[in-house]
């Protein structure tokens, strides 16, 4: 039977081949590994959906701003826990494998999710309280710096040559559906619970859910099956994966993941999580109606998602990539300028969705993109660590630099920088080979 015929391609090392998945298994691979980063991602965003909310009990002093702005920076403190978790999970993936690298980072989840759900607030155990609190979050920053590179891996390994964009554009499918799930427990909270309870103690309640949640994963990803790419790295005695592999093997691939990661993740959260509190912190809606706008525009991000990873799949990713970087460049100023002054809400919600279907191009392609450029010994790793730098530096002080400016009476200001590193993301898409034509990813 030839290559083609058992799904692996020709590329693979004699011997080493293996049959290609069955439609069934393979999705039973995809549901598996996206089930664990949908909670993996609510846990995560649920802090910044609450941070109107339980601000005040850890930071109690100043006017709203300040206080969302110190949960902020708490929320940008955990990026920074991120490249240490791509790093140390990465190299886990790549040696002891990615379901067991999946299992751990949900466990560091589930731990730092816990924790969040039981501190006592600044009124009882004082400074104490946000220092747990940021304790907290670097355990949540380990995890989901781990989780990208683990989960993009596997995705992409498992996803299938033909459909390969298609199927792994479910990673971001999951993560904004962890995203819409953080938002949706709050509208619901907000509708059943007093506004009082919710402020006082209700805000607590996702986090024991993302707790539980969390340990229902964990049962799941240990029964999942290993990918054949690492299978086959593991068989054929390949090198084992070091860090400056990175840099000296492959410069070029690991520059260009940060470079794109930069100004797809600070597009991503100035779009997204930031545009809740931008809606009222400054267009000045209600903090429901903010809510709703954001869901809403999310459920659309959900479906525009896999027919970008479709199109990827039909014209290439690079195309994709140009497309997200130029039109971020181009529109984002004058977007986020007419949703300051907007009052209606329909208005509002239509602008979001604009801004959604722009990073869509990147977020769809964005797991597959890195995972194609690096060989299978030292896959993790490279699609993590580069990432996970360029995201605490850029995605995870979005919302800070953008009340920063705020703050100073610039907001503008913002604006310009989110073009401006749109641009360095266009100009590496240009310049990157389409790894669609030219995978490294060899077993189907």
């Amino acid at each position: 039977m030839s290559a083609t015929e058992t799904g692996a391609d020709s590329q693979a090392p004699p011997g080493l081949l293996v049959p290609g998945l069955t439609p069934l298994q393979r999705l039973k691979a995809i549901a598996g590994g996206s089930a664990g980063n949908l909670v993996e991602w609510y846990d995560w965003f649920a802090y910044s959906s609450f941070a109107l909310y339980f601000a005040p009990h850890f930071f109690p002093s100043g006017d709203p701003t300040s206080q969302l702005l110190q949960a902020a920076a708490v929320f940008a403190i955990g990026f920074l826990a991120r490249p240490l978790g791509a790093w140390l999970m990465g190299l886990y993936a790549d040696r002891a494998g990615r379901k067991a690298a999946l299992s751990l980072s949900v466990a560091m989840m589930c731990a730092g999710s816990g924790i969040i759900a039981i501190i006592p607030d600044y009124a009882m155990i004082g400074v104490a309280a946000p220092a747990i609190l940021l304790m907290a979050r670097l355990l949540q920053g380990l995890s989901v710096g781990g989780e990208y590179g683990a989960s993009a891996t596997y995705l992409s390994e498992m996803a299938g040559k033909t459909r390969r964009g298609f199927w792994s554009s479910f990673q971001f499918v999951t993560l904004i559906s962890g995203q819409l799930l953080a938002l949706g427990i709050l509208m619901l909270l907000q509708r059943v619970m007093p506004t009082e309870d919710l402020e006082s103690w209700g805000w607590r309640i996702p986090f024991v859910i993302g707790a539980l949640l969390a340990v229902v994963v964990f049962w799941i990803r240990r029964g999942l099956e290993e990918s054949a790419s690492f299978k086959n790295a593991q068989a054929s005695g390949a090198e084992r994966a070091r860090t400056m592999m990175l840099f000296t093997h492959h410069p070029w691939e690991t520059t260009a993941i940060f470079l794109l990661t930069a100004g797809g993740s600070l597009a991503f959260y100035a779009y997204t999580t930031y545009m809740q509190k931008f809606l009222v912190n400054t267009t000045g809606f209600t903090k429901e109606t903010a809510t709703n706008i954001t869901a809403a525009a999310l459920v659309v991000y959900l479906f525009i998602l896999p027919l970008f990873g479709w199109l990827s799949d039909k014209w290439g990713r690079r195309t994709n990539l140009a497309f997200t970087f130029g039109a971020g460049m181009l529109l984002t100023y004058p977007i986020m300028t007419a949703m300051a002054g907007v009052t209606e809400p329909l208005m509002a919600f239509a602008l979001m969705v604009v801004l959604i279907v722009i990073i869509a191009g990147y977020t769809s392609v964005s797991a597959v993109t890195k995972a194609e450029l690096f060989p299978a010994h030292v896959r993790a790793l490279g699609v993590a660590l580069p990432y996970a730098m360029a995201n605490a530096v850029f995605g995870g002080t979005a919302e800070a630099v953008a009340l920063g400016f705020k703050g100073e009476g610039m907001e503008s200001a913002f604006y310009i920088y989110v073009s401006a590193i749109m641009g360095v993301g266009l100009i590496t898409s240009l310049l990157l080979r389409d790894s669609r034509r030219h995978s490294r990813i060899l077993e189907d």
